[in-house]
């Protein structure tokens, strides 16, 4: 059944577009009632025409109704404050997504010249931008070093669970999907507060380290430097189904030409929703056509209690290119992170500290 709205507001105003010879208005506005059963619905139907504003508008506005002007790619509402963030949302060619931005207090007053750093933190599957603040304690760390932290969030009309779309073609990339929305969200934060772009970084859990993989290989020219925990390789799936024999199995990622990008990788050997070998996959990806002399494993042993292998991997003139953390006993949780949040392990090496370690060493 037609509600009111689309059935009487709605035909005065089509018999009042027939009157005045605006016909696209009038197209327009009956598609709209074999549409739209709701207020809501309607609103959200105006939303997506071409222009709602040139005719339809002006003809609801008549009847005392006014409609919402569609997002425009650069749109976006002031932030707020909240728990300790600013939260705000971004809208870009490709959609539109919340996030929460950590500025250091003493930036926020003033008290620090230059240009701050940005580190973007990609959460995995059914978090939320300030559980994964939570967990990673990273904002701590970034606060002594003068780092925004950027925490861009997945909605659930994207993806049920909130997972990132790692394993969409078109989620993979550059200028496309979600790593258009990940890239315009560091540029506008970069933009509002004049970021160092030297020192720009990317790092994620699980799907979100799997964005990561694929923004560091879309973006080398935005982002210095990658973390990646319990992630997968850009192209180790193109669909649900290779998605979880990747998660089962391990797979190889597409392979990549051109220099190393550096990256710092974590996992877990006992992460029995992602593969471990699939850390492997990611360090093989990310180094590209440049050779690699990985020494052998330093074994350690956190605080917490958990063991540890660490991989150093030089490039050819013996710089550091890459680190390969093995966090031992651990599953698909972020290393050294807190238990108030979900996904952490902080009996193991504090990945966030170490992460924060290699980014700033890997500045351009």
């Amino acid at each position: 059944m037609k509600s009111p709205f689309s059935t009487g507001l709605l035909r005065r105003a089509l018999q009042q577009a027939s009157r005045l010879g605006h016909a696209s208005g009038a197209q327009s506005l009956q598609r709209l009632m074999a549409e739209a059963t709701t207020e809501a619905g309607a609103f959200a139907f105006l939303g997506r025409l071409p222009n709602p504003g040139g005719v339809v508008a002006p003809l609801l506005d008549g009847l005392g109704l006014r409609v919402p002007s569609p997002a425009r790619p650069g749109d976006h509402a002031p932030p707020t404050e909240v728990g300790g963030m600013l939260a705000g949302t971004y809208t870009g060619s490709e959609g539109a997504r919340p996030y929460r931005l950590f500025v250091p207090p003493r930036r926020l007053a003033g008290r620090i010249a230059g240009r701050p750093r940005l580190i973007v933190m990609l959460h995995g599957c059914t978090q939320t931008a300030e559980d994964f603040a939570t967990g990673t304690g990273m904002n701590r760390y970034a606060g002594a070093a003068d780092c925004l932290v950027l925490y861009p969030e997945q909605v659930s009309r994207a993806n049920p669970q909130r997972c990132w779309n790692w394993f969409n073609p078109a989620d993979q990339q550059r200028d496309h999907g979600e790593p258009a929305l990940i890239a315009g969200m560091t540029r506008q934060v970069m933009a509002q507060y004049d970021v160092d772009p030297a020192a720009i970084f990317v790092a994620g859990l699980s799907a979100g380290g799997a964005l990561a993989v694929i923004m560091a290989e879309a973006y080398p020219d935005l982002f210095a430097a990658v973390g990646v925990h319990s992630g997968l390789a850009c192209g180790a799936a193109t669909d649900m189904a290779s998605a979880f024999a990747a998660m089962r199995q391990g797979r190889p990622g597409a392979s990549r030409a051109g220099a190393a990008i550096p990256a710092i990788v974590f996992h877990g050997d006992r992460d029995s929703t992602v593969n471990p070998r699939n850390a492997i996959e990611v360090v093989a990806q990310l180094a590209g056509a440049a050779s690699q002399d990985a020494g052998a494993g330093e074994a350690g042993q956190a605080q917490g209690g958990l063991g540890y292998t660490r991989t150093v991997h030089r490039g050819a003139d013996g710089t550091e290119a890459m680190e390969q953390w093995v966090v031992h006993g651990a599953g698909h949780a972020w290393s050294g992170g807190s238990s108030a949040g979900s996904y952490t392990e902080p009996a193991g090496p504090d990945a966030s500290a170490e992460m924060l370690r290699f980014f700033l060493a890997h500045q351009r």
